[in-house]
C-alpha cells in the first residue's frame, strides 16, 4: 500500500488499532480496510482527506469501475472509506464524510459455483500417506464437513479443538467476532484424529495453532488455498478449486438433502438469511439439470 503523506499513514494506523480494539475485527479483516483505503490514498495524490467532496470520490468509483473493478468490490471500498471518514470526524476534526449518498453501480449477479457430490467426495479423498497430505486431507474434510470460512479454518486452536473432536462439533468465531457451533462429521472427526497424530511432526514447541505449515508455525491462508489448487489438479476436479468452493458445496449439498434453509444459514454464520438464500437458486439450477436430463418431455424434439 503507498500514502502521499505521513498524516495519512498516522490516520489509517489509528484507524486499524480501532478496528482490531475496539471492534473486534480479525487481523485479516483490518488488512482488506488497509488495502481499501490505501487505494483512496492512491486516486487522492496531493489532495488533503478534508478536502475531498461527493464529487471526488463519485470519479474514483468511475475511474476503478472502468478499470473493471466489479460492483461488490466497489461497494465494499466505498463502505470502508465512509467507516474511515466517521472516525475522521469523531477523533480527527474532519466535518465532512464525502462518501454518504454513494452507491457502487451494481453487476449482476453470480450464483456461486459448487462442486458436484462425487467431485467433493473426490476432492476430499486424499491418498494421506505423508504427514502433509495427512493434514490436507483434514483441512479440505472440515471445510467440506462443516462449512468453515478460511480465516475461520485457519484460526483454529489446538487446544479447543482436541475438546471439540470430542463433542463431534467445531466452535468458530466468525466475521464480526460471532461464535458459532457447527457438527462435525464422521469423516472430518477419522480426518483430524489422523492429522493430530502426527501434528507434532510439524509444529514448533508451544505453537496453539491447530494446523501448521512447514515452519511449523500457524498455516496461512496463501499456503492453504495454494495447496487446494495442487490438490484440485491431481483429483481431476476441472473446476478452479479454492477453500470457498468447498463451503458453497457444503451448503448446497445440505440444502438438498435438508432443504432447511434457516439451519443452513446458521452453519454458514450469516447474519441475513438472504445472504443464505443464493443457495436456493443454486439448488434450483440443480434440480433443472435433473429434470431436464430425466423428463421424457423436458425439451422439444424436433
Amino acid at each position: 500500500m503507498t500514502s502521499t503523506s505521513t498524516p495519512n499513514q498516522a490516520y489509517l494506523k489509528g484507524y486499524l488499532a480501532w478496528l482490531r480494539n475496539e471492534k473486534q475485527y480479525s487481523a485479516l479483516t483490518a488488512e482488506n480496510y488497509a488495502r481499501d483505503i490505501g487505494r483512496l490514498f492512491e486516486l487522492a495524490a496531493a489532495t488533503p482527506l478534508a478536502s475531498l467532496k461527493i464529487h471526488h470520490i463519485r470519479r474514483y468509483i468511475a475511474q476503478l469501475h472502468g478499470k473493471g473493478l466489479g460492483g461488490r468490490s466497489l461497494a465494499r471500498m466505498l463502505s470502508a472509506w465512509r467507516g474511515f471518514y466517521t472516525y475522521l470526524m469523531r477523533d480527527h476534526g474532519l466535518t465532512d464524510n464525502p462518501c454518504v449518498g454513494l452507491r457502487a453501480p451494481k453487476s449482476p449477479k453470480n450464483l456461486p459455483q459448487a462442486l458436484s457430490p462425487d467431485e467433493a467426495v473426490r476432492m476430499v479423498d486424499l491418498k494421506a500417506d505423508t504427514p502433509e497430505a495427512i493434514r490436507d486431507k483434514a483441512i479440505f474434510e472440515l471445510f467440506y464437513s462443516s462449512g468453515l470460512r478460511l480465516a475461520e479454518l485457519v484460526g483454529l486452536e489446538l487446544e479447543s479443538m482436541r475438546a471439540d473432536i470430542n463433542a463431534g462439533e467445531v466452535r468458530v468465531t466468525g466475521k464480526g467476532s460471532k461464535t458459532r457451533v457447527v457438527p462435525l462429521g464422521a469423516f472430518a472427526i477419522a480426518a483430524l484424529q489422523a492429522w493430530l497424530a502426527v501434528r507434532d511432526q510439524f509444529a514448533k514447541a508451544g505453537e496453539a495453532a491447530l494446523f501448521v505449515g512447514q515452519r511449523g508455525q500457524r498455516i496461512s491462508p496463501r499456503v492453504v488455498q495454494l495447496r487446494m489448487k495442487q490438490w484440485g489438479i491431481k483429483q481431476g476436479i476441472t473446476s478452479n478449486v479454492h477453500p470457498h468452493l468447498l463451503r458453497h458445496s457444503f451448503a448446497t449439498h445440505v440444502l438438498q438433502s435438508s432443504g432447511d434453509l434457516r439451519a443452513v444459514q446458521e452453519m454458514l454464520g450469516h447474519a441475513s438469511i438472504s445472504t443464505t438464500q443464493v443457495y436456493t437458486h443454486l439448488d434450483f439450477q440443480y434440480l433443472s439439470k435433473i429434470y431436464d436430463a430425466a423428463h421424457p418431455r423436458a425439451k422439444k424434439k424436433i
